[in-house]
């Protein structure tokens, strides 16, 4: 054929394709969440095969071990005691709660790890919410944010790097901004949670944290998220959210789930030259892991695909929970 163009002369070898790649993973792009708990042991999560809930004396030796594979920022989410529930979730901000401790904790013992935290109510909040919940069954927008801001400015003060709002609460970026920075916490950063969709993905997380919606009484509790979460049919308003969390000094801009929605990140990349993470979440985790388990697909290239389909995307950064085995895999080349 008289061919002018023939693309497959750069894929001939490995050496050429490596010199023509547009996108690349390493470990440093991996932001890997752990499960915290006040156990002694180690307990495996049934719904996410290979993630545990850590006790503290064990998160040290797990954080220590990514470090090593090269990652450099961890996220942290804790498992609460049903006693310590409450409705307004108030031991979110007890200084020496689980968090807390568990941050002074990886500071002291490496110092060098980025941590990163979640601010939100549903760990410790009795109706399985994200905000306080009405009498009425309402989620309630400023009077949640009072909370997620003494629990920020805790955290802070334990140490954590950076501040991961996950409520989405309408203006709580600005309100953490401001109390962070009137306690003298101008260097900790907030990674918001600008598109956060109500999602049917979140399924596995909420077993390891137990903190889906739930009864609680007489109280009528909405049995899902989507007053405040965003609508999965939408699009554009993913934009709005995310220009809302710069403006209110967001220093980096989140989407979640990641893989559902990576039309989301790409819209968000066009819009803004802030660092985007893309949230590879607990559903898209198991589903890998349960066809990987029967053999009905190759786990190590599935999930190096999947992650590079974040980069594409637009992503700077991935919240994963295959983290470190992506980590070893790509040293292994």
């Amino acid at each position: 054929m008289d061919l002018t163009y023939r693309p497959r002369r750069l894929r001939r070898t490995p050496a050429l394709r490596a010199m023509v790649r547009e996108f690349s993973l390493s470990a440093a792009d991996f932001i890997y969440p752990l499960f915290v708990h006040e156990g002694a042991e180690v307990e495996p999560i049934g719904a996410m095969p290979g993630a545990n809930r850590w006790s503290l004396d064990h998160l040290i030796g797990e954080v220590q071990r990514a470090w090593g594979l090269g990652i450099r920022c961890i996220v942290l989410f804790p498992k609460v005691s049903e006693g310590l529930k409450t409705e307004d979730g108030a031991e979110c901000f007890n200084q020496h709660g689980l968090i807390p401790r568990a941050i002074a904790r990886l500071k002291q013992e490496l110092p060098e790890m980025t941590v990163m935290t979640d601010v939100a109510l549903d760990p410790y909040s009795c109706d399985g919410h994200d905000g306080i919940v009405s009498s009425q069954g309402i989620v309630l927008n400023d009077e949640t944010i009072d909370q997620l801001c003494r629990q920020a400015v805790v955290q802070a003060r334990a140490g954590a790097d950076l501040i991961g709002p996950s409520d989405m609460m309408d203006g709580r970026v600005g309100a953490i901004r401001e109390a962070l920075d009137d306690e003298g916490f101008e260097h900790v950063g907030i990674i918001s949670y600008a598109a956060k969709y109500s999602s049917a993905y979140y399924g596995p997380f909420r077993e390891a944290l137990d903190s889906a919606p739930r009864a609680a009484g007489d109280k009528p509790i909405p049995t899902d998220k989507s007053t405040y979460q965003m609508d999965p049919a939408n699009a554009r308003e993913a934009i709005t959210e995310a220009q809302l969390d710069e403006q209110e000094g967001a220093d980096i801009l989140m989407v979640k789930p990641g893989l559902a929605y990576l039309d989301i990140i790409h819209r968000l990349r066009e819009e803004s030259t802030m660092p985007i993470a893309a949230y590879n979440v607990s559903g898209e985790y198991s589903m890998v892991k349960a066809a990987a388990e029967r053999g009905w697909i190759d786990e190590r290239a599935v999930v190096l695909e999947t992650l590079l389909s974040f980069k594409r995307a637009g992503a700077d950064l991935i919240l994963t929970y295959h983290a470190c085995d992506a980590a070893e895999w790509l040293k292994q080349g």
